[in-house]
């Protein structure tokens, strides 16, 4: 048996995947992609999931997010770079902005990897920040 490794994921290919994972908004992806401007397409979903979780489909955001673990488990470090600071930075807003169950529902969602992040970046802006 052949052992088979998946190409790492650059931009465009995260680009192709997120059109694929987030067919409401692919065509915003696509503009935001033509324009070079994979930060705005990372935007472009967190603004989507913020949507949802106004409408407080906690399941669906736990599943975007683990599509989103996907991308960066494979991807290169500038992909990577990008989910953290965007993508992972994103949920302090999102537990701003909805009841606590939800927030601790949508966190345990969330991949250990993303949480670990999650966490270290609250410790840093504790640090730098005194939030």
């Amino acid at each position: 048996m052949m052992n088979v490794q998946m190409q790492t994921i650059n931009q465009k290919m995260a680009v192709e995947y997120l059109k694929f994972f987030y067919p409401p908004i692919r065509t915003e992806i696509t503009q935001l992609a033509k324009q070079n401007n994979f930060a705005g397409v990372m935007q472009a979903t967190i603004n989507y999931l913020k949507d949802l979780l106004s409408e407080s489909k906690i399941n669906i955001i736990g599943h975007h997010i683990k599509l989103m673990e996907f991308i960066y488990k494979k991807g290169n470090s500038y992909v990577k770079d990008m989910i953290e600071n965007l993508f992972v930075r994103s949920f302090e807003s999102f537990k701003k902005h909805t009841k606590i169950q939800y927030w601790n529902d949508l966190y345990n969602y969330m991949p250990v990897k993303f949480q670990e992040i999650y966490v270290d970046q609250q410790k840093k802006d504790e640090i730098f920040f005194g939030k």
